[in-house]
């Protein structure tokens, strides 16, 4: 942790105490308090009494909370292998502009894969995946040259083709609906938000420097 970049740092120590925090208010009543008015609920009126539905700022808490300790443990180990390296490169301030807009752009497709293509569900969405596929993805453009072993394929692969490979099987996952209850094109939205957003930066440099 100690020669992490501050802004990485902090993601992971915010991330761990929030989960623990779930952990510890999980069994009060009602249950799940932090669930309910801060993850990712669809647009739309909620049919649960208990349920408020859909608030503006869920588009940025659903990603502090995370739904089993699996799902941190990979969210926070791929920040940790990732987040650093683009920290430094993008700078911490740009960095953190980065990170919230792949958070958010990731909650934009999940509202709008529920809202046009599961209409009759209403369940949260919740977790950092869709900064960490930002983030991911960031890197294989970044870092074209660096090499990633993946924990279910123990060779190394450059990081362009380790990364567009992942995001080749989430759409395949979430088209065919292969894995119910991830937001595989939450990871999807996320990546693509930071795409743009690099892309965009990338014009901006060239223009200032012609």
């Amino acid at each position: 942790m100690q020669n992490l970049p501050p802004v990485t740092r902090a993601l992971l120590i915010v991330n761990v105490a929030v989960f623990l925090l779930q952990l510890l208010l999980r069994d009060l009543q009602p249950p799940y308090p932090l669930t309910v008015p801060f993850a990712l609920w669809p647009l739309g009126p909620s049919p649960y009494s208990d349920v408020p539905g859909f608030e503006p700022w869920q588009l940025i808490t659903y990603a502090f909370l995370h739904g089993g300790f699996p799902h941190i443990a990979f969210n926070m180990l791929a920040l940790w292998m990732f987040g650093g390296p683009v920290e430094q490169a993008l700078g911490g301030k740009r960095y953190v502009f980065f990170y919230f807009v792949c958070v958010i752009g990731a909650a934009l497709a999940q509202l709008a894969t529920i809202h046009y293509f599961k209409p009759g569900d209403f369940y949260p969405t919740l977790g950092a995946s869709g900064g960490v596929f930002g983030i991911m993805l960031a890197y294989a453009m970044i870092y074209p040259s660096a090499r990633i072993i993946m924990i279910f394929f123990p060779v190394p692969i450059p990081a362009p083709v380790a990364v567009i490979g992942y995001m080749a099987v989430e759409l395949v996952l979430g088209i065919t609906g292969t894995q119910e209850g991830v937001a595989h094109f939450a990871h999807l939205g996320g990546a693509a938000a930071g795409f743009v957003l690099l892309r965009y930066w990338r014009a901006q440099a060239l223009r200032s420097r012609d």
